[in-house]
């Protein structure tokens, strides 16, 4: 009964999207979608469709399947209705996946099927008017998505099949001098299904907002210093087990410091990132660990770049990425948790492979950008990986030593990608990979798997309409 009941919702979900469509006025600035059905000025319409194949061999986690593949489909369609000073919005995600082996890796970051991600009204705040030169804000409350800052804590999510996203308030600020303040307070929505059977059967189930988990917090940028724009955040995460739902009982405050200036034709540029995480959580979401533990967490990311003017604009980065483990000490955690946050951009592709993250590495790295037309541009970054703490679980892998005698470094990855548009603004092509050379604590640690090199590579077609 309850199944149906969120079929029912779901359904009703994509019956009120639809009606929208049909029934409001038409786009500011009409795409193909909003030509097709008639649209005037005031209502956007956007739809996009992403078909992508991939596939991973040598896999690292100890439990997945050695080689696994799949083909993953992500269907959204999108409208907002501006009024003037209110705006009423609402968007779907279909976000599939099929072939996929029985023990694959797949996780409710690559399936949920039929979901309104986001259903929200905006209020326009300050002086909108045409060549206005005061502050002006925008109150958002209902569903939405978010991306705060670098995008590393809170983001919604390009490169992975599925999104994170919020139910509350979202209030943006911006000056007339340029500053920025953004402040909100929400209940982070919990993608359904979570069971194996319920993904790989492409499941719909209702996402759940619950107040036993909130989130909350505000981040500030100012630019003109130190020759770019510095930002401060402060981040708070309450979450207690609820819902039937065991948690790790994580009530976390993260606080942090960016100072960066973006890449431009003969210039330098930076982006330097540190985080600090404390307060309690416990080691486990077990029934029986009832253990607060205090934690004292931390991230930092260093980048430097040179952006030249020859014809391909090549771009060459030196990049640092640190992240503190835990090394189950009593009464304590370390492991560093990086809440709503993105990870392509910094640590490569995710999906089916995604073994790099904010969590216990040291990893220094080079990148390579370039860009051979307005249609086409490729990167290739190469890192050398190590552990921060040797008795933690490296990265994302879940391979761990916990008498620490594997050693500290874990071995190589270089991964890649190249974009190109087959019809501008319409139809994108991009196809990537990466391959993780194994060392260490990923051969030698009691739980890694005797695969070999990894070796994933992906194509995608993404239609935007």
């Amino acid at each position: 009964m309850l199944e149906a009941t969120l079929t029912q919702r779901a359904t009703l979900a994509a019956a009120t999207c639809a009606a929208l469509i049909l029934s409001v006025p038409a786009a500011a600035k009409p795409g193909p979608l909003a030509e097709a059905v008639g649209a005037p000025d005031d209502l956007t319409i956007t739809a996009s469709v992403r078909v992508r194949v991939e596939g991973i061999d040598g896999q690292f986690r100890p439990t997945a399947a050695r080689s696994d593949s799949m083909l993953s489909l992500r269907t959204t369609l999108a409208a907002e209705y501006d009024t003037g000073p209110v705006r009423f919005g609402g968007e779907l995600w279909d976000a599939r996946t099929y072939g996929e082996a029985a023990n694959s890796s797949i996780t409710t970051s690559d399936v949920n099927a039929l979901e309104l991600v986001q259903g929200y009204v905006k209020v326009e705040l300050g002086d909108w008017a045409k060549g206005s030169k005061g502050g002006k804000g925008m109150l958002t409350a209902g569903r939405f998505t978010m991306d705060i800052g670098s995008r590393r804590l809170v983001a919604r999510n390009r490169f992975r099949n599925t999104t994170n996203a919020f139910t509350g308030a979202n209030l943006e600020w911006t000056g007339k001098g340029g500053e920025r303040l953004q402040a909100f307070w929400a209940m982070p929505q919990i993608r359904r299904p979570d069971d194996v059977q319920g993904l790989q059967d492409n499941r719909v189930k209702w996402d759940l907002e619950t107040t036993a988990v909130q989130f909350f917090g505000a981040d500030a940028t100012l630019p003109g210093v130190l020759g770019g724009t510095l930002e401060g955040y402060g981040f708070r995460l309450a979450e207690r087990d609820g819902d039937n739902r065991p948690t790790r009982n994580r009530r976390l405050w993260t606080t942090g410091l960016r100072l960066f200036a973006k890449p431009a034709a003969g210039k330098w540029d930076h982006d330097l990132e540190a985080a600090y995480q404390f307060g309690t959580a416990r080691r486990s979401a077990g029934a029986s660990d009832v253990t607060d533990l205090d934690v004292s967490a931390w991230f930092a990311h260093a980048e430097a770049g040179y952006s030249l003017t020859g014809q391909w604009k090549p771009r060459v980065a030196a990049l640092f990425d640190a992240a503190s483990g835990d090394g189950g000490k009593a009464g304590h955690y370390r492991r560093f948790d990086t809440l709503f946050g993105a990870r392509r951009f910094d640590f490569g592709p995710t999906a089916l492979y995604g073994a790099l993250g904010r969590f216990n590495i040291i990893s220094p790295g080079l990148r390579l950008e370039v860009t051979p037309s307005k249609r086409t541009d490729a990167m290739v970054t190469y890192r050398a990986l190590w552990l921060e703490n040797t008795r933690d679980a490296f990265a994302s892998t879940s391979v761990k030593d916990a008498s620490g005698a594997a050693g500290q470094f874990a071995g190589h990855q270089i991964d890649m990608r190249v974009r190109h548009w087959i019809v501008p603004d319409l139809l994108q092509a991009e196809t990537g990979g990466a391959v993780l050379l194994k060392h260490g604590v990923l051969r030698d640690a009691p739980n890694a798997p005797p695969t070999g090199n990894t070796v994933y590579g992906y194509f995608d077609l993404s239609l935007t309409l």
